[in-house]
């Protein structure tokens, strides 16, 4: 297929990194958009150098989108604990400002948009194998921004606007923008750094897990698929042998990092949270979509990423690499006011080489 000129929101981010990395080394015009919270702190490698704006979503212009084939929109306030940090902005800025980023698109001729959803709208669903026709349960702001901007973000489609839901699953991976919030990534961290592996939860509850960058394969799989194969569609991404309980990664963990044990939170219990995904749709109708990570390979290579950055407690468990506490670091810091707006006289960028 023809390179395209995509804009992708976000890209500062864990997933952004990855995905204008993999884009630009398709051949494709790539250009990032992001607010900037989180391009202070690297962990190890360097971002790709593309082009891009530094924008609140909620500020984007018509202006900021023109000339573009496609957007690949994964800015948001990007887990369940920073999503509870204020629900009324998780709605404004995961749906209201991601609504009116795609009527602007529309607006300025773009052709595609990607929505980077999540199989997390299926909330607390237990162990029953769901795919994209199951019923939405979201238990959070987070996952309820969600399921808001599916259902609005159907009513643009039209033969000129194709919008397409890819639904990720729980991420895992090594970025330069880092995140110890997530479930495998987390239990990598607490047992590189401090021997144990520490379960907050009863360890039962369900995760479908995948590699950061077979999200960016699924996003490239579907940029790249014909118009009408995608048009309007959603897509649960992930694989379906990737289901595991939260016990069962942890033992993984254990048998990759050397000498660490497990240990259960006194005060874990059930989790709601819980529930298992079928890949079938994306597998059958996206033949470009080729993953190539497991979750025992992604250990693997967390543990060595600890080890290369020389990972210590302090920063993990501080603010560097958690998004709820970057953020509120940045408030108690001023730098952001209590709206998530950069102050007028701060400014942050990606560290020079």
């Amino acid at each position: 297929m023809k390179a395209q000129r995509v804009l992708v929101t976000g890209h500062h981010g864990y997933i952004g990194a990855i995905l204008v990395r993999m884009l630009s080394q398709a051949g494709h015009e790539t250009v990032g958009l992001d607010a900037d919270f989180f391009a202070h702190e690297l962990f190890v490698g360097r971002p790709v150098d593309v082009p891009g704006l530094k924008r609140d979503l909620r500020e984007v212009q018509i202006r900021d989108l023109a000339g573009f084939d496609a957007v690949l929109h994964l800015a948001a306030l990007s887990n369940d604990p920073l999503g509870d940090l204020n629900p009324q902005l998780t709605y404004e800025i995961n749906h209201r400002a991601t609504m009116k980023l795609a009527s602007l698109a529309k607006k300025a001729g773009v052709r595609r948009f990607f929505f980077s959803s999540s199989c997390s709208m299926y909330g607390a669903a237990g162990s029953e194998m769901l795919d994209e026709s199951a019923p939405f349960k979201p238990v959070t702001p987070y996952a309820e921004s969600k399921v808001l901007v599916e259902g609005e973000l159907r009513s643009l489609a039209d033969e000129n606007f194709s919008p397409v839901f890819l639904r990720n699953t729980t991420a895992y991976g090594v970025s330069p923008f880092m995140r110890f919030d997530i479930v495998l990534n987390n239990l990598v961290a607490w047992a590189y750094t401090t021997g144990r592996v520490q379960i907050q939860s009863d360890g039962t509850p369900w995760r479908p897990l995948i590699h950061i960058e077979d999200i960016c394969r699924a996003f490239m799989a579907a940029l790249e698929a014909p118009v009408e194969t995608v048009h309007n569609q959603a897509f649960n991404v992930g694989i379906t042998e990737e289901n595991y309980q939260v016990r069962d990664l942890a033992r993984i963990v254990q048998e990759t990092v050397p000498g660490c044990v497990i240990e259960y939170s006194p005060a874990g219990g059930p989790d709601t949270r819980s529930y298992r995904v079928n890949f079938g749709k994306i597998k059958e109708m996206l033949p470009g979509f080729q993953p190539k990570w497991d979750a025992r390979r992604g250990a693997q290579e967390l543990y060595a990423a600890c080890q290369q950055a020389k990972l210590t407690l302090e920063d993990f468990d501080g603010p560097r690499f958690k998004r709820i506490t970057q953020i509120r670091k940045m408030l108690a810091d001023g730098r952001l006011d209590s709206q998530l707006r950069w102050r007028s006289a701060v400014s942050v960028g990606v560290p020079a080489a």
